[in-house]
């Protein structure tokens, strides 16, 4: 993998910062860590909330219906996060293929909330309702653009919202 660039770094720093001193004890804001995907993969995405436990998931790493949101931060790997990615060096028993679509990675084990924050373009994408169409293939049915100088509703906390000025770079 590729070092962060400055601004990904940035940007990774400013949305953990926010999202917990947003939510307190009220979910788990993770930063790189793993979740678990059965049957067998562990990707690490920029960030997660996940729902609170007594454990903070020391006895495991968060399965599907744990995670209220998923998100990664793209400036170099943006079509990469967008589309495919290789998740060599993250998986813990590599599929055959390696090669993993994140929107229907994320889609086909039901996680409704997947957001790419977007520094080429300066704003977030933000998609929901995920769905398998009648060929087959996984995705997410509703993608909205949040600006940059707006605010988003946190994902199962719609009294919260996450002010993205405080969270891109300048």
């Amino acid at each position: 993998m590729s070092p962060k660039r400055t601004p990904d770094s940035v940007c990774n720093y400013l949305l953990l910062k926010e999202l917990t001193l947003t939510l307190g004890d009220r979910a788990i804001v993770r930063g790189q860590e793993p979740i678990f995907i059965p049957p067998n993969s562990e990707p690490e995405p920029d960030l997660v909330i996940a729902v609170a436990k007594d454990d903070s998931y020391l006895s495991s790493h968060p399965f599907p219906d744990d995670i209220l949101l998923v998100a990664e931060i793209s400036d170099s790997t943006l079509k990469y996060d967008q589309e495919t990615k290789r998740e060599k060096a993250l998986w813990r028993f590599p599929p055959l293929s390696l090669l993993s679509k994140k929107l229907s990675l994320y889609s086909e084990v039901g996680i409704n909330n997947y957001w790419i924050f977007n520094l080429v373009k300066t704003h977030l994408e933000v998609y929901t309702q995920p769905f398998s169409d009648n060929k087959g293939q996984l995705a997410y049915r509703s993608k909205q653009i949040v600006l940059s100088g707006e605010t988003v509703s946190i994902p199962d906390f719609d009294s919260l919202n996450l002010d993205l000025a405080k969270v891109f770079p300048s």
